[in-house]
């Protein structure tokens, strides 16, 4: 039950955009065993002054062309699966799109319950269902 936020430059092409929601999900559903149908994604398109970042950070260069991926999702997750996941992201954005692996910034911020989340009619949803796997 995650819930992305993309922030990207305006400039990309329409398709670029897809591809990369659709890069997030599919290593989403793999690393995080995600349903295919739970996809609550948010694309916040950005003009260049709106983009604040370090040429160089950690040792990695960045052109500017960023792409920032924060995911809200459940906790429980072990570290390898996160490391997985990024590297799945990222790799696969830049294998699709026009961004560099090094301008693919992912931020996960894990929420602590079920009870966290209503999907609709201002309830909140029985999600049993759902089982995060360690």
């Amino acid at each position: 039950m995650p819930f992305v936020r993309i922030s990207l430059l305006k400039t990309l092409p329409s398709d670029a955009k897809d591809k990369i929601s659709k890069a997030v999900h599919q290593s989403l559903m793999t690393e995080f065993n995600v349903p295919l149908d739970d996809y609550f994604h948010v694309i916040e398109e950005l003009d260049t002054v709106q983009l604040y970042y370090p040429e160089n950070y950690l040792g990695i260069a960045h052109t500017g062309n960023m792409v920032y991926v924060q995911i809200t999702a459940g906790s429980g997750r072990s570290y390898e699966q996160k490391e997985k996941l990024y590297a799945s992201i990222a790799s696969k954005i830049a294998a699709e799109t026009p961004v560099l692996i090094n301008d693919v910034i992912i931020i996960l911020v894990e929420n602590g319950g079920k009870e966290n989340w209503s999907f609709g009619a201002g309830k909140i949803q029985n999600l049993s269902h759902i089982k995060v796997e360690k």
